[in-house]
């Protein structure tokens, strides 16, 4: 399937949301998700679909200051 991920166009076999978490070694419940511009809560991840040339984008908290 192909993806824009966070502005990257990259291939992947993941079908839901929370398989191309666990495919790009995203863990953890601090992340932040979108898919085409809405966003995707960590509960329903799991049951999200994606579609060919969907729009995803991961956000992590920065540290520093």
């Amino acid at each position: 399937m192909r993806l824009i991920i966070n502005g990257e166009p990259q291939t992947t076999a993941a079908t839901t949301l929370s398989q191309l978490l666990a495919a790009l070694d995203y863990e953890g419940e601090w992340l932040a998700t979108a898919v085409n511009g809405e966003l995707v809560h960590r509960e329903d991840r799991e049951g999200h679909a994606l579609n060919d040339d969907d729009r995803i984008e991961i956000l992590t908290p920065m540290q520093g200051g």
